[in-house]
């Protein structure tokens, strides 16, 4: 998928959330090849920067560029006990209320409830005593588009 990202955020590796458009984007004539594919609290990667710039009044240096993204790679605590390399299952967030250290972790960024998920890596069991009782695994998801 192609976008346009700020000219000093355009790395390769850099993630992103997209947290919706400005209130300038609205009348930008590039708003449907900018934000027009992004979908609101996803987390993407770039993966490959083009050559072109526009100027855009939102962005530091006023420029932009064009860039290949996809969605990125979300670590997770999870306690499913069925979770191996290569499995597919829709995510359902934790019965989970506490504001412990790895809340980010069990409730991460770009991941939303009912995403259909793969399982890239089981990374094992997380060694520390999860507060209210989940026996939980370190995964590192994709997701099934």
């Amino acid at each position: 998928m192609i976008t346009l990202i700020g000219k000093d955020l355009a790395k390769k590796g850099q993630e992103f959330v997209f947290l919706g458009p400005a209130e300038d984007c609205e009348s930008c004539r590039f708003k449907s090849s900018c934000v027009g594919n992004l979908e609101i609290n996803r987390k993407y990667v770039v993966v490959d920067i083009k050559d072109n710039e526009q100027k855009c009044p939102i962005h530091s240096g006023g420029v932009v560029i064009p860039v290949e993204i996809d969605r990125a790679k979300i670590d997770i605590l999870t306690d499913s006990k069925s979770i191996f390399e290569g499995s597919t299952f829709t995510y359902t967030p934790l019965d989970c209320d506490e504001k412990c250290d790895f809340h980010d972790f069990c409730f991460p960024e770009g991941l939303l409830e009912n995403d259909k998920c793969i399982v890239l890596e089981n990374n094992g069991k997380h060694k520390e005593e999860c507060k209210k009782g989940y026996k939980l695994n370190k995964l590192t998801l994709g997701f099934v588009i």
